[in-house]
């Protein structure tokens, strides 16, 4: 059971905040039962009494008396539990260890840790999540192939710190630690999936592909997209492709124009990031986004954790730290409040289980045509608002595409124009110099010139004739 911890590393573990293995409490009291149990069902934890949930020190004496209701409380979990209390300075930190005799209860009831919440369960159910991983949560499993100098996105990690809101002069060895992205002494598959460089070398089943059909079966396809970037970039990058081919209503009320999207954003996001958070990745189908004229569809591998028809009532975190890095990021508002609002925003979808997949259906209220005149064009604007950034934005970026050492031997080098060329050609290699100037507004001449000094530096080639080639970075 870890212990002896100093003051300062007790503050720098509060300004991570709560999360999946951290909780606050003001004062002592009788829900701390619940968190002890939570805890230990899951990954173990800390309880810090003395600290607001907002993460503001009030401070908090603890008396003999309220040590002995601790540690009774403990042992007369089923099975008994040991903790470990320290006082460190005017706070309180309570040690709870993952148990080996799992499942624990707590006056009858269980809990387990989602987020950073304690969630009560029925022993069948949690008995049967443990039987079903086999007692192995994926991304807590140490990933013994990654390397931190050669695969981790030190731009991406920066970002999420920054969304996150946790302070940067922490450390990231400190923060990778109390985000629970270590596993002994490696960065475990959460932390990989979050923040690798190259997410195919690790998990091909890690990405999401997103299929666009003609007709209302899979007997013509129109479009492929393979998502193989850091879990958020997938993330936002898919949502941005959907957006792409659904039609809006446009209604007027009193003096305001309002679009509405033909299926709420709200519910499609809500379904997307269930789905890469709540799939399976010991199966190797991928998340998968279908696009057809009369429905869209969300599917993940993976059977649900509980009984089908306590669906929208109780949720179980298949791989909880994934859980907890998109609740820190704001993407899950709740927890187990996911299906409701589905429901809510979008009454007449449906959810598909299977033995082995999970799919959402939404019913599309206007049926696009058989071509897209304007799908250039969106793509195109799309790109030019992206690229709105200042130059050390779109070096970063570019960064996430190529890798850092491509950046840092070249990237002084490289006008604004060129940078912006290369994000460009990553997201439509077969882009035509027409429509690169379209979308930097810069002439033809002025694009064949940044491509001529993109080639003499051996970092962008064209494969193929002009018509029917494409362009390729050289990474």
């Amino acid at each position: 059971m870890v212990g002896n911890m100093d003051k300062k590393e007790l503050l720098e573990l509060i300004e991570t905040g709560e999360g999946y293995t951290l909780e606050f409490k003001e004062s002592l009291s009788s829900s701390i039962g619940k968190d002890i149990c939570a805890f230990t069902n899951s990954s173990g934890g800390k309880i810090i009494l003395g600290v607001k949930d907002n993460g503001i020190i009030k401070g908090y004496n603890l008396s003999n008396r309220d040590k002995s209701k601790i540690q009774d409380i403990a042992k007369n979990m089923e099975p008994s539990l040991n903790v470990k209390i320290e006082q460190i300075d005017n706070l309180v930190i309570v040690f709870v260890s993952e148990g080996k005799d799992k499942p624990y209860f707590v006056n009858g009831h269980c809990y387990i840790r989602q987020g950073a919440s304690s969630v009560l369960l029925n022993r069948e159910e949690l008995r049967d999540f443990f039987q079903r991983e086999d007692l192995i949560i994926f991304d807590k499993k140490a990933n013994n192939d990654f390397k931190f100098e050669e695969d981790f996105n030190e731009n991406t990690f920066e970002l999420f710190i920054e969304r996150a809101k946790i302070s940067k002069d922490l450390g990231r060895e400190h923060i990778l630690k109390n985000l629970n992205l270590i596993t002994n002494g490696k960065l475990n598959n959460a932390g990989v999936l979050f923040f690798c460089r190259n997410l195919k070398k690790f998990f091909l089943n890690g990405g999401v592909a997103a299929v666009l059909y003609r007709t209302p079966d899979k007997a013509d396809v129109m479009d492929i997209k393979e998502f193989y970037d850091d879990f958020v970039s997938n993330y936002e990058n898919v949502m941005k492709y959907i957006l792409i081919f659904l039609s809006k209503n446009i209604e007027i009320k009193g003096i305001k124009r309002e679009e509405n999207l033909e299926i709420p954003e709200e519910a499609l996001r809500e379904s997307l990031i269930n789905a890469m958070v709540h799939r399976d990745y010991f199966i190797q189908g991928r998340v998968q986004v279908d696009i057809y004229p009369d429905r869209l569809e969300i599917s993940n591998p993976g059977r649900l954790l509980f009984d089908e028809k306590e669906l929208g009532n109780v949720s179980v975190a298949r791989n909880p730290i994934l859980f907890d890095l998109v609740h820190r990021l704001g993407y899950i508002e709740k927890v187990g409040s996911g299906i409701k609002r589905i429901k809510r925003l979008v009454p007449d979808v449906k959810f598909e289980i299977t033995s082995d997949w999970f799919r959402v259906v939404f019913k599309r209220k206007t049926k696009f045509p058989e071509k897209f005149p304007e799908k250039t064009e969106e793509i195109l604007r799309l790109l030019r608002e992206k690229l709105k950034t200042p130059r050390e934005r779109l070096l970063n970026m570019l960064s996430k595409k190529v890798g850092s050492k491509l950046v840092e031997k070249v990237g002084s080098k490289l006008v604004e124009s060129q940078i912006k060329i290369l994000l460009i050609v990553f997201e439509k290699p077969n882009i035509t110099k027409r429509e690169m100037s379209k979308i930097l507004r810069i002439s033809e001449t002025a694009i064949d010139k940044n491509i001529a000094k993109l080639k003499s530096l051996g970092i962008l080639k064209r494969v193929g004739p002009d018509k029917g080639g494409y362009w390729k970075v050289l990474k």
